[in-house]
C-alpha cells in the first residue's frame, strides 16, 4: 500500500497515538493550504506523511516532520523507503529532509541508509520540555520562584483566562507582538484555518487572558495523544504589570492535563546548551533569547532534537540549495 488517503492515514496513526502534532492529517490539511502537498505512505508498520514544497523549474523539497516510528528510520524498513523514494522522484524531489521524532540522545538506527546529516532544521531543534504529569502543586514547586508569583499574581490582579474562537482578533494581537519583539508571524487565513481544523477535534485552542473583559494575552495550544505543544503566543501592551502571560501559560498546561497530557512542550529557545543560556539569558534579546527568558522559569527540562536528515536524490542541485541557505543564514 503506496500512497494513501486522508482517512487511511488516520486509521495508521491510531497505531501511533502519541505520534507528533506535525505528522496528523490535521496538520498536513492546514500545511495543504499554504503551499505544501502533502503525500502519505504507509507500508505495513512504517509510514509517513511527506509535505512537497514546490520550486522553480518544477523540482520539489521533500520534507517529513518528527517522523512516526522508528521503522522510518531502520534498514528493516527497505521496501518502505523504496516507495518513499519513488514518490519522492516522481515530484522531482531534490532530496528529502527528515526530521525524527527523537532527542538527541536517542541515536536512530540510520546508518546503512544512504542519509546525510542535514546542516539546516526546519523546527526548532532546541526547546524546554514541561513534566505535567505530577499534580498541579508539584508542577509549580517545579517551576522558579519568580513565574509561581507572577502566576499568583495575575489572579489577584484579576486576571481570568478562558477559550477564544476570535481568530481575527488573535491575528491582530500576534501582529502586535511581531512587530514589537521582531519576528514573523502568519496570515490571518493560516490561524483561521489551523483553528478550524484543529479545534473541532479537541487537537487544539486559543486561550485568552483578560482582564475586564480588555484582551491582554492569548496562544494556540495544541496536542496529540500524550503530548501538547505551545504553538503560538501574542500579548498586546496593555496591563503588563498584571503577569497576564504567566497565568495563560500554566493555564495552558492545566488545559493540556486535562485531556491526558504528561509533557508540554514548549516549542522553541535558542540552540545552545544550557551554560550558555543561563549565562547569557540576560544580555541578549535577539531571535529566541527574548522567549528563552520567560520559557525557563516553568521548570522544564531542556531538550535538543536529533538532527534533521537528508535523503538526496539531485547531488548537484542540493549542493546548490544549500549553498542558497547558508548564504540567508
Amino acid at each position: 500500500m503506496p500512497e494513501i488517503i486522508l482517512a487511511e492515514w488516520s486509521y495508521f496513526l491510531s497505531a501511533y497515538p502519541n505520534a507528533h502534532i506535525l505528522q496528523t492529517g490535521e496538520w498536513g490539511e492546514l500545511k495543504s493550504a499554504f503551499g505544501w502537498e502533502p503525500v502519505r505512505i504507509v507500508n505495513r508498520n512504517a509510514g509517513a506523511q511527506i509535505l512537497f514544497r514546490k520550486l522553480p523549474l518544477g523540482f520539489t523539497i521533500g520534507y517529513i516532520p518528527k517522523a512516526v516510528s522508528s521503522n522510518q528510520l531502520s534498514v528493516n524498513g527497505d521496501q518502505f523507503w523504496k516507495e518513499v523514494d519513488s514518490v519522492c522522484r516522481n515530484h522531482r524531489a531534490i532530496f528529502l529532509k527528515i526530521e525524527p521524532d527523537l532527542w538527541e540522545d536517542q541515536k536512530p538506527d540510520t546508518w546503512n541508509l544512504k542519509l546525510e546529516t542535514s546542516p539546516h532544521n526546519i523546527q526548532p531543534p532546541r526547546t524546554i520540555l514541561i513534566n505535567i504529569k505530577d499534580d498541579e502543586d508539584t508542577i509549580l514547586a517545579r517551576m522558579k520562584q519568580k513565574t509561581r508569583y507572577n502566576i499568583r499574581l495575575a489572579e489577584k490582579k484579576g486576571v481570568t483566562v478562558r477559550a477564544w474562537d476570535d481568530t481575527e482578533s488573535f491575528h491582530k494581537m500576534m501582529l502586535v507582538t511581531g512587530g514589537r519583539d521582531g519576528f514573523g508571524i502568519h496570515s490571518l487565513e493560516y490561524y483561521k484555518r489551523a483553528y478550524e481544523l484543529l479545534h473541532p477535534s479537541g487537537l487544539g485552542e486559543i486561550l485568552l487572558a483578560e482582564y475586564e473583559g480588555k484582551p491582554l494575552a492569548a496562544l494556540f495550544v495544541a496536542r496529540n495523544g500524550n503530548r501538547a505543544y505551545y504553538l503560538y503566543g501574542a500579548s498586546t501592551d496593555e496591563e503588563r504589570n498584571r503577569m497576564p502571560t504567566y497565568l495563560l501559560q500554566w493555564e495552558a498546561m492545566k488545559w493540556a492535563k486535562a485531556r491526558g497530557c504528561e509533557e508540554y512542550d514548549l516549542w522553541g529557545v535558542p540552540d545552545e546548551d544550557e551554560a550558555t543560556l543561563e549565562a547569557n539569558f540576560e544580555s541578549r534579546h535577539d531571535g529566541l533569547w527574548g522567549v528563552y527568558r520567560f520559557k525557563r522559569g516553568f521548570g522544564g527540562e531542556l531538550k535538543r532534537a536529533a538532527q534533521a536528515m537528508d535523503r538526496v536524490y539531485n547531488p548537484l542541485l542540493y549542493w546548490a540549495y544549500l549553498k542558497f541557505v547558508g548564504n540567508r543564514e
